[in-house]
């Protein structure tokens, strides 16, 4: 067998965003991309913003010596220090460029922190729905993924929290803004987790992580302040990237951030500059890492986001869908129709050329995910396809 068990049951249960966008480009070149309405994908159909683009042809037109050579593995100095001196502007706390490691975007920098701090056999708790990627990072570790519920709003559920704490338990990640569901965790939430994890720390003498993935923080809708989880815990890491709020996913930039209090930093960051090497990621894209150190405060616009937030969330409710409105990022996670979420997205697809993302898919079927972040014409090209879809089942 030329492929181990392991990575062939990976292989079979592997991400259904990718599989829905990959069908849907099939699709596209079939019928012609008029008659296709892909909503599968974060892929954001904004440009950059206009700093970003200016950025890149400074560094054209009149580029440094040394500029696509190695660095230290952990970025460069002058790019971390930008993005702590932005974080400590943002929460008083005393961020230095030792508490920063560039990284290959957010998901880089989450598979860094894992291979960093998981052990053989170690568990790392998720809230359902989760990003569907989490469990095979964890299984890449030969962690154990552990599941955890979120109540009808998708607010983590912190008894079940507290129950699914153990002596093996290493972290717990949060994803707020939420991929799947576009919800905010409000301030309360977040010192309440931070409370549990310290109480549990001293009642089973170990440390518990809280790994908070930022990749939407700076989407946020409705005048909703993004609270940061430092002041609530000091075994605190933050992964985050320039994928959504610059609009740059195929650019692959982000960066690690541990709390300069966490007990444990000089080894964990040791640790994460070994892994970064180690896992063939070796550094962030230099002349990313050039670019986004001025861009620090620039995101794309976000009412663009709203706007569109806006009209499908008035028409999917109109239709009689049931769903939670979303504060954030660019996603709408209602309830499939039928109990068999992926029959319903399958019927979606092949009825009205209309393409989604099974419940299932996030930890929590009888559910399905609508990215919003594409152009208007596929947007309401969609809602035919919904319209008739909730006109079948009565929704």
């Amino acid at each position: 067998m030329s492929v181990p068990d392991k990575i062939r049951k990976g292989i079979a249960s592997g991400s259904l965003i990718r599989r829905a966008f990959e069908e849907g480009i099939l699709l596209k070149q079939r019928y012609g991309e008029a008659n296709i309405f892909d909503l599968s994908l974060g892929n954001p159909v904004m440009e950059p913003p206009a700093a970003f683009v200016r950025e890149l042809q400074r560094l054209a037109s009149s580029p440094q010596p040394g500029l696509h050579r190695y660095m230290p593995n952990a970025g460069y100095a002058e790019t971390r220090a930008a993005v702590a001196a932005n974080i400590a502007s943002e929460t008083g706390l005393n961020f230095t460029l030792n508490e920063i490691v560039m990284t290959c975007g957010a998901a880089g920098a989450l598979n860094v922190v894992l291979k960093t701090i998981v052990d053989d056999g170690d568990e790392v708790i998720l809230f359902a729905p989760y990003f569907a990627e989490y469990v095979h990072y964890i299984a890449h570790c030969n962690g154990v993924a552990r599941i955890v519920p979120t109540d009808d709003q998708f607010r983590p559920d912190l008894t079940a929290l507290e129950a699914a704490i153990n002596a093996r338990t290493k972290a717990v990640i949060i994803n707020s803004p939420n991929n799947p569901t576009g919800a905010v965790y409000d301030e309360g939430v977040v010192r309440r987790i931070g409370e549990l994890l310290r109480r549990k720390e001293s009642e089973l003498g170990t440390e518990i992580y809280l790994i908070s993935d930022e990749a939407y923080r700076k989407i946020i809708f409705d005048g909703f302040k993004y609270p940061p989880i430092w002041p609530h815990h000091a075994q605190s890491i933050v992964v985050t990237s320039h994928s959504k709020d610059l609009a740059l996913p195929g650019e692959r930039i982000g960066y690690i951030a541990i709390h300069p209090d966490c007990r444990q930093k000089g080894e964990l960051l040791d640790g994460f500059i070994y892994c970064n090497r180690t896992l063939g990621f070796v550094n962030a894209p230099a002349l990313m890492q050039h670019i986004v150190r001025n861009l620090q405060n620039v995101t794309v616009d976000v009412n663009e986001y709203q706007r569109k937030r806006d009209f499908l969330y008035r028409n999917l409710t109109e239709m009689g869908y049931s769903l939670v409105k979303p504060q954030g990022a660019f996603y709408i996670f209602p309830k499939s129709p039928l109990a068999d979420d992926l029959a319903f997205v399958k019927e979606l697809q092949q009825q009205w050329q209309v393409l989604t993302v099974p419940g299932s898919g996030f930890g929590l079927p009888g559910y399905f995910r609508i990215s919003y972040c594409v152009d208007d014409r596929t947007l309401e090209g969609s809602l035919n396809g919904f319209r008739k879809a909730a006109q079948k089942y009565k929704r």
